[in-house]
């Protein structure tokens, strides 16, 4: 259980954080990019001793790859960042509509200027370079835990801005699942995208890393 509320607070922290920028705040790129990395890292140090700190499923699905937790906890963070995510957007949509803002307009990740086929692989190789830094930060044999919070928010925190007028940067499918959940229209027409193609991404990174001696 323990486990189970930190990955839901860790996630919740993380969408709430990052779409508020978006939504509330109405970031520019940097500003996005900066909210995501740093909702990241601030989760981290908060809740990582008690799961591990991923707040994604693509980073549990990398993890259970490389045997790093049992299936039985895998299923459970993946509902818990799931949850925290439609959580964090219930409250986002909340305080948008009591500032008057469009709800439809969450923070949602879409495509507009590209196809599904080149969306599909932007999701695929930014995550597969978030879940590399992860995976070898916080490789026993090489990696550095530490340093592991900052290192891993400062990576995501460049991905989603190069990533964010292609795809909106998503790298995780729980990110993607809350706000789509509320905003509907393509974003929610496209989830599968948001779904499918980081998972693709770390179970690369997964083998990958594993090559480079990541792994016991």
């Amino acid at each position: 259980m323990r486990k189970f509320l930190a990955e839901f607070m860790g996630t919740f922290m993380l969408v709430f954080l990052g779409t508020g920028a978006v939504t509330v705040a109405k970031g520019d790129t940097l500003t996005i990019g900066l909210a995501f990395g740093l909702a990241i890292t601030v989760s981290a140090y908060a809740f990582g001793g008690i799961s591990g700190g991923h707040f994604n499923p693509a980073v549990s699905t990398a993890m259970l790859i490389n045997r790093r937790m049992s299936v039985s906890d895998y299923v459970s963070y993946v509902i818990a960042q799931i949850l925290g995510a439609i959580v964090a957007s219930a409250f986002v949509r909340l305080f948008v509509g009591a500032l008057g803002l469009p709800t439809g307009s969450l923070g949602q990740t879409d495509f507009s200027k590209i196809n599904a086929g080149m969306a599909f692989l932007v999701e695929v190789v930014v995550t597969f370079l978030f879940l590399m830094v992860i995976l070898n930060v916080t490789s026993k044999d090489h990696g550095n835990g530490d340093f592991a919070g900052i290192t891993i928010g400062v990576t995501l925190a460049f991905l989603i801005i190069v990533a964010l007028n292609l795809t909106g940067g998503s790298l995780n499918p729980a990110r993607s699942i809350g706000p789509a959940l509320f905003a509907g229209g393509t974003a929610l027409s496209h989830l599968w995208v948001y779904i499918v193609a980081p998972l693709v991404g770390a179970a690369l990174a997964a083998f990958t890393a594993r090559l480079m001696g990541s792994e016991d």
